[in-house]
């Protein structure tokens, strides 16, 4: 009976989503702990989609799509949401259905930015000249 009572309780909170930041403007140094006298990582481009793992006060432990973990500052991290695309090509379409028109392709690692929330499995993207669409949200990586 407690058994039940346990999993009921457990059924009943909520699910811990991910999230995700990007960068800013500016390219950002990654660092392998949170201090500028830290080893540098890699750097990674502007807009660049990251994990949160940890937040500090002025440092943000992260991770990239390819699963290396580092430090950022804070106050290289953006406003703005963006994805990356996972696959090989995502199709992006008029609208939130495969049937839709096609209003272009992004490749993989291709960096897009998120307009809205996903919902039923689409997401609502810009790529950076201007065209927008809905994509997959299983094709790309950040918005999970």
């Amino acid at each position: 009976m407690r058994a039940a009572a346990a999993l009921l309780v457990l059924a009943a909170l909520p699910a811990a989503a991910a999230e995700f930041r990007s960068l800013g403007e500016r390219a950002a140094i990654l660092y392998d702990a949170p201090s500028l006298k830290a080893d540098r990582i890699f750097v990674a481009s502007r807009g660049h989609p990251f994990e949160v793992l940890v937040k500090l006060d002025q440092w943000t432990k992260v991770r990239d799509s390819g699963g290396e973990v580092g430090w950022v500052e804070n106050k290289s991290l953006g406003d703005r949401r963006n994805a990356m695309v996972s696959v090989p090509v995502a199709d992006v379409r008029a609208a939130p259905d495969a049937k839709s028109a096609l209003v272009f392709e992004a490749y993989k690692q291709v960096v897009l930015e998120v307009l809205e929330p996903p919902a039923e499995g689409w997401v609502k993207v810009r790529h950076r000249d201007g065209q927008q669409g809905y994509a997959r949200v299983a094709h790309l990586w950040g918005v999970q």
